[in-house]
């Protein structure tokens, strides 16, 4: 059944055809010429049915123009005396026809041409044998299933028209939907090209250090240089580790070796961080003020990564014998952060190679992590040498 459904649906005009040759053999069946003194000749009845039955053929393929063809017939029924018959139901079809898909003009000309056409009628061939009130009460009986045709269509094209409305919605969103998930794509994949940067810059910079003073000190000081390699080998276990966790994210939904990810780092760990750069020949003064409490992930993340930048690049570009502090400060709706150097390196060195005055990707990457959580960033050189990184982050009151 719906197999046939389908094919009456692809194939409109066929349903139109036959409906015309079945109006056209009921009108022949029912007899074409009333009897009446006034009828027309036979030939007209003929013209005019026939040309009725077209439009319902047609009515979909050219609306607008069976619509005028319509109007033509109806008008030389009247002026040929062709009284109304079965094939005139067409006029109600395609009325609902054009109120339904044709143009407006087409739709407001029908429902026009159909209230004239019952008046008109009972002016042409009024009712001998009623009164006044009976032909206006016919008038407006017949007038009727004219008005309900072109209200039926009408309905239907805005019934159309709201549906269509909401299929364009829906492919609106699902096309912002998309545009949306490759937003958040973009961000994920900067977000974690941001954490490999400062995980890889720093570790890869400790072992660096590392390894050019156990090579310095292998033969004179054999203790000094295992004590070394065992720094460079805890270093690179931790920034494998935190390259396993942020890779790991990119792997959603498979197995992952070596069990769960290591927790993100947060300010508890710049302990740990600040050990490191202890060990690799960088001092660093660090102290905390305030009321350490918890904080929100990001905002410890965001401390913990501009600190770590900021020491490495300090022992990447401050030059021989600098010395750094770091001050982390609890106020009661932030966080700040103070880190300091004295290093005598040029300026535009000290946040990555190509940078200029302190513009280069490190810092950009500083200031975008700082923008995500709300909080404002401010570096520069420092009067006499070195550098000076200040950062505030806000916490969001607890409701």
């Amino acid at each position: 059944m719906q197999s046939v459904y389908d094919f009456l649906r692809r194939h409109p005009t066929w349903v139109d055809g036959f409906w015309a040759v079945f109006l056209l053999g009921l009108s022949v069946l029912s007899g074409a010429v009333k009897d009446s003194p006034h009828a027309a000749p036979m030939a007209w009845y003929a013209v005019v049915t026939v040309l009725l039955c077209l439009v319902i053929a047609l009515r979909r393929r050219m609306p607008e123009r069976m619509l005028v063809l319509a109007a033509v017939v109806g008008v030389a029924q009247l002026a040929l005396d062709v009284e109304p018959l079965l094939a005139d139901f067409a006029l109600l079809v395609i009325a609902y026809t054009v109120a339904a898909s044709g143009p407006r003009w087409a739709s407001r000309f029908a429902l026009i041409g159909g209230l004239c056409a019952a008046p008109l009628a009972q002016l042409r061939w009024p009712e001998e044998k009623s009164s006044t009130a009976g032909n206006l009460a016919l008038v407006v009986f017949l007038a009727v299933p004219f008005a309900l045709a072109w209200v039926l269509g009408d309905s239907l094209r805005t019934r159309r028209a709201y549906f269509a409305q909401l299929e364009e919605r829906a492919a609106r969103l699902e096309k912002e939907r998309e545009a949306q998930a490759k937003v958040a794509v973009a961000a994920e994949r900067a977000r974690i090209a941001r954490e490999l940067h400062d995980v890889v810059a720093h570790n890869v910079s400790v072992m660096v250090v590392q390894a050019d003073g156990a090579a310095y000190v292998l033969d004179t000081a054999p203790d000094q240089a295992k004590k070394a390699l065992e720094t460079i080998s805890g270093t690179g276990r931790q920034a494998l580790a935190e390259m396993r966790r942020l890779l790991g994210v990119l792997r959603t939904g498979e197995h992952q070796e070596g069990g769960e990810y290591v927790p993100q780092p947060d300010v508890e760990q710049l302990d740990d961080l600040i050990e490191q750069c202890r060990t690799s020949g960088l001092p660093v003064d660090y102290k905390v003020e305030g009321n350490p409490r918890p904080l929100p992930s990001g905002v410890e993340l965001t401390a913990y990564r501009i600190v770590q930048e900021a020491l490495t690049n300090t022992r990447k570009h401050g030059g021989p014998n600098t010395g750094a502090s770091v001050r982390l400060v609890y106020f009661d709706d932030g966080l700040g952060l103070l880190v300091e150097d004295d290093g005598k390196g040029a300026p535009h060195e000290h946040y990555e190679e190509g940078g200029v005055d302190g513009q280069g990707h490190g810092l950009i990457g500083m200031r975008e992590r700082v923008g995500m959580v709300g909080g404002t960033l401010d570096a520069g050189p420092r009067p006499g040498g070195g550098f000076r990184i200040s950062a505030l982050l806000p916490l969001k009151p607890a409701h």
